[in-house]
């Protein structure tokens, strides 16, 4: 993916495909990507170009450690379509799936795109989940694209349903013209996946782990369990939203899908993304979210954004470089977090723990900045 000016840092870095080969070469490229996209953005959206000057940074021919790197909370995504590209360059609009008030709303270039699929690849190929010459039957339980093609979480599995070859793509919420919006279907689900069952290839089941605990749960009152096999996998994602009341620790959640569906519980894999930031943080084997060498986590105090250290919970502060088409370089979000490294899968680098949410409004300091200069 070698890039010329003024990205040549980012296409070096994006060129390297172990995702999670850190060391003091890798950190310094991303230190210098960081740099580039920082340039990129402050030049070509002056809406971010007006929130740097009024966080003190104005003098972008010198190198800033990323951690200097001011960021935008989260939630300034739907509030404001920012952008650093011209529209005829948008290639597409992606929104968050949210359930409820506005949802965020960002835009792709054909580079931010591109550099999105690879990383995508590179990151799942590392935790060896990549086999193209495999046939897979895909259980999605997320809106099918053909539909809700814009909706952030589609568009993810979409890219990941090109993990393998595909034999077949099986979206659970399913659009429904009699109700005009989408709804699970959980019997015909169960019925897909019990005839997946029934043939020789792995199944991958992708999406919200809420709709799955319905189908163990349909399963088990029907007296039926499945052997998917040591070759299949679920990667869920996006919470539980709507279905808070059914959320269950992710140990309980391992042990009963492996029970009802003869999935290893290490090939249970949980993924923590957002549409505004768009790198996806995926389980290893022993259960933790690894930060590959494309992004950065820190944990902040929110009032203040310092940083609060490896092993305590603050608030989750990321940061890639990928983007060129809005300026999320740099994103405060509201989850609540823990750093932790070491991890006994034996990858360098850190991983996280999301702990919980963060209520906005007690934290009116640092973490509302963004909001209140582009109002």
């Amino acid at each position: 993916m070698a890039e010329a000016k003024p990205f040549e840092r980012c296409g070096q870095l994006f060129d390297i495909n172990r995702a999670f080969a850190h060391s003091k070469t890798t950190d310094k490229l991303f230190d210098q990507a960081m740099n580039e996209a920082l340039r990129w953005h402050a030049a070509k959206c002056p809406d971010y170009r007006a929130f740097l000057r009024e966080s003190g940074l104005t003098d972008f021919a010198q190198e800033y450690a990323p951690e200097e790197i001011p960021p935008l909370l989260v939630t300034i995504f739907k509030e404001f379509r920012l952008a650093s590209v011209p529209e005829r360059q948008v290639k597409i609009e992606l929104t968050s799936s949210g359930t409820g008030g506005r949802k965020s709303a960002i835009i792709l270039d054909n580079r931010s795109y591109r550099r999105i699929m690879t990383i995508l690849n590179n990151i799942f190929d590392s935790l060896g989940m990549v086999n193209h010459q495999q046939k897979v039957n895909y259980l999605c339980f997320t809106y099918d694209p053909k539909v809700a093609g814009n909706v952030g979480t589609a568009f993810s599995d979409k890219g990941l349903t090109g993990l393998t070859g595909r034999r077949s793509v099986y979206y659970a919420i399913r659009w429904k013209e009699a109700i005009n919006d989408f709804e699970f279907d959980l019997d015909a689900t169960v019925k897909k996946l019990i005839a997946f069952g029934k043939r020789p290839e792995p199944v991958r089941i992708l999406g919200f782990p809420a709709y799955l605990w319905q189908v163990c749960n349909r399963l088990e009152e029907a007296g039926i369990t499945l052997n998917l096999g040591k070759d299949s996998y679920i990667i869920t994602g996006g919470g539980w939203k709507m279905h808070k009341d059914q959320e269950v620790s992710k140990d309980f959640f391992k042990d009963r899908v492996e029970r009802v569906l003869g999935i290893p519980r290490h090939n249970l894999r949980d993924l923590f993304g957002m549409v505004e930031h768009g790198i996806p943080y995926v389980d290893c084997e022993a259960g933790r979210l690894h930060v590959p060498i494309y992004a950065r986590a820190l944990t902040v105090e929110p009032e203040t954004l310092k940083p609060v250290g490896d092993g305590k919970e603050g608030l989750l502060y990321l940061m890639t470089p990928y983007l060129s088409s809005y300026p999320s370089i740099a994103l405060l979000t509201t989850d609540k977090a823990i750093i932790e490294g070491n991890c006994p899968c034996g990858r360098p680098g850190k991983t996280f723990r999301i702990v919980g949410r963060a209520g906005l409004n007690k934290h009116k300091g640092c973490a509302m900045t963004a909001l209140d200069l582009l109002k």
